[in-house]
């Protein structure tokens, strides 16, 4: 007889269903991040700052259950006094708590699979994922075995209803359920208040900094993280980051464009508009540009790698002018494109090809126009994807992608798209058009096969597909590259063509700090087999962001140009410098020295063991920050001004007035 007066003051009225609920999602978060602590073992610093994370952990495990309890409020406030008393009332409530757990269970496997992926919770990459379902479904079904996983959750669904109806607790609340409509609609609104109280009060801003990112990573909740990289998407930099009047930053700007020697048309203005002279003889080669999924600078046997994964790219080295201090401006495909086309640094929250007001401006593609060529994007995949059609569309780029093609084109495909073997037969197929007509062209190709789920064509490399992973799919990216080469080795216009490889980002992103350098480090290849560019090393620090000018500027190139990037080639050693970021975190390395703005925070800095590629806490550094703010605030200033545009005839003018 003493149970039940024990659980009827917890279980006291209908709403106590609202504390069970709450209950077993506090359970499971707490086992998933129990689960991620033990996968990251190695990587979290035991020390006090792990229950810290616990005890974060837990408040925002409670937010996410108040928001996600809301529909069981609304249940419990508008279904009738006596439906719980009833047959089917009492079946709603097991096949509710059964399909609940369902959904708990799944989303911490969820998190469990990102977590390998990436090293964090659920954030804004999620959310983008979660736009693209019939890409990332697929991806999923072909990278994962689901058919042992939903069964999985299926069973530990089942075991924790079973073991939650066996505690009595349920049986004891359905005593209490029945209560009358004006008490219920009382009490449910009451609670609804009382949750958007706190849940707009608990915001992932309180949330204190560690030293460890897999320490502060494990104090999110994956569900609280998800909806709140989904308000967070987009970023006012002058709202949210630390900031100088703009006249300051545009001054502090000018002065770090002018160290390649250009002419700025206006150096009081809010502009980047300026002039690039160079006296050698232009050279209009022809520019295939493979931007290669996935490529860390780690993967190839110049960077320490000892698989012999790459033995096309390590050949080809010899060859090439290759930038040994490449560092990518983020960690998403987008956020390279963005960095490659358009020579800007990384903004706050998407990346400019997935937002509005992304059209009409001032690309690499653009410069090359001026000079008669044909610009395409090429890609493997549905260009829908990630915006990325109506991105380079907008920007003047021709569009081949999966579903241009005939379907005898694709040969083999996955989740992702055709595979790299068939985006360069597409290629090979537009050049051969274009130098038919006469006209040169810059084709921007985008791969897909180094990705999960690693899958492509057999019989291609000495290793196994899918079973491989990483090491395999590798491989046969770069096999791709070293068949792509020698057929157009026999073309006409081969000789004449500057290939460059380039990745788009690092296999991955995580790591024990904020902005984990060693996985920022990528390759650059610039290979010209008609000698037009000599071979050999360039060890300056520069990021995508460098790219597109010192390409013009190894073609010799006097042409208007936007860019905030320079040719790293003309700049003093001691000036260069790397914009590195994600989404949020924005980051800008010079002078051994990374200055780290964060969202409503003061900036932070990390010295750089370069043999490492490792941070260590640093000194406040006045110089870093200045320049790191200027170069932030002044693109997304140009951006949401929409003055980072194509040139107009009369600007076009106006820099070459300055020859």
């Amino acid at each position: 007889m003493s149970e039940r007066p024990a659980q009827g003051r917890v279980l006291s009225h209908r709403f106590g269903a609202l504390a069970l609920f709450a209950g077993l999602f506090l359970l499971v978060s707490t086992l998933t991040r129990v689960v991620l602590l033990a996968k990251s073992a190695d990587q979290v610093s035991w020390d006090a700052s792990l229950p810290a994370a616990f005890a974060w952990g837990a408040l925002y495990d409670l937010g996410a259950a108040a928001w996600a309890s809301l529909p069981l409020a609304l249940a419990l406030a508008l279904l009738p006094a006596r439906a719980f008393e009833r047959r089917w009332g009492r079946a709603l409530v097991h096949v509710a708590l059964y399909v609940a757990l369902v959904l708990m269970i799944f989303q911490g496997t969820a998190e469990w699979f990102f977590w390998d992926e990436f090293g964090v919770r659920f954030n804004f990459i999620a959310v983008d994922y979660l736009v693209y379902t019939t890409e990332v479904l697929a991806n999923i079904r072909e990278s994962y075995p689901l058919e042992l996983v939903l069964p999985g959750v299926a069973l530990g669904a089942l075991v924790l209803h079973v073991a939650a109806w066996r505690t009595g607790l349920f049986r004891a609340w359905l005593g209490h359920a029945p209560l009358t409509a004006k008490p219920r609609l009382a009490l449910g609104a009451a609670y609804v208040a009382g949750v958007a109280a706190f849940g707009l009060t608990l915001s992932s801003d309180l949330l204190p900094g560690f030293a460890n990112r897999y320490n502060r990573e494990l104090a999110k909740d994956g569900l609280w993280s998800l909806f709140a990289a989904f308000w967070d998407n987009e970023l006012d930099y002058e709202e949210f980051y630390a900031a100088e009047p703009l006249e300051e930053c545009y001054a502090e700007l000018h002065a770090q464009l002018a160290e390649d020697g250009s002419k700025l048309v206006d150096p009081s203005g809010h502009d980047t508009l300026r002039y690039v002279a160079d006296p050698a003889e232009e050279l209009h080669l022809n520019v295939v540009q493979i931007t290669v999924e996935s490529l860390s600078a780690d993967f190839l046997a110049a960077y320490g790698n000892e698989n012999g994964i790459t033995p096309h790219l390590d050949a080809l080295m010899a060859d090439s002018l290759v930038f040994d201090n490449l560092f990518a401006t983020g960690t998403r495909t987008v956020r390279g494109m963005e960095a490659l086309t358009l020579a800007i640094p990384p903004t706050p929250g998407r990346s400019i090809v997935k937002r509005p007001k992304n059209a009409e401006m001032f690309t690499l593609g653009s410069v090359l126009r001026t000079r008669g060529y044909d610009t395409a994007f090429l890609y493997g995949g549905y260009g829908y994807f990630d915006n990325m059609n109506a991105f380079f569309a907008g920007n003047g780029y021709r569009i081949v992608d999966r579903a241009s093609v005939a379907d005898e084109d694709v040969t083999f495909a996955n989740a992702w798209g055709a595979c790299d073997e068939d985006l360069y037969a597409w290629t090979l197929r537009e050049a051969d058009a274009s130098h038919e007509r006469g006209t040169p062209f810059h084709y921007f190709l985008m791969t897909t096969s180094n990705h999960r789920p690693y899958t492509y064509p057999e019989g291609r490399i000495d290793l196994p597909p899918k079973a491989s992973g990483r090491n395999g799919a590798v491989k046969y990216t770069d096999y791709a590259i070293g068949e792509f080469l020698r057929q157009a080795a026999t073309r006409p216009w081969f000789e004449d063509t500057v290939f460059v490889i380039v990745a788009d980002h690092c296999s991955t992103s995580a790591g024990r700090t904020e902005i984990p350098l060693q996985k920022y480090h990528i390759p650059m290849l610039i290979y010209a087999p008609g000698g037009q560019i000599a071979p050999g090393h360039v060890d300056t620090l520069m990021s995508q962001m460098d790219y597109a000018p010192t390409l013009l500027g190894l073609l010799h190139w006097s042409y208007a140009s936007r860019f905030f990037g320079h040719d790293v080639l003309r700049v003093p050693t001691e000036d260069a410098h790397a914009l590195v970021g994600t989404y949020q975190l924005l980051g800008h390395i010079e002078h051994d020295v990374l200055t780290l703005l964060s969202p409503r925070r003061e900036p932070s800095w990390y010295g750089v063991d370069w043999d490492q590629l490792a941070l260590r806490p640093h000194e406040e550094y006045p110089l870093g920050t200045d320049e790191t703010i200027a170069f932030y605030e002044t693109a997304s200033d140009m951006y949401r001004r929409r003055a980072y545009r194509e040139l107009t005839p009369g600007e076009l003018a106006a820099a070459y007035a300055l020859r």
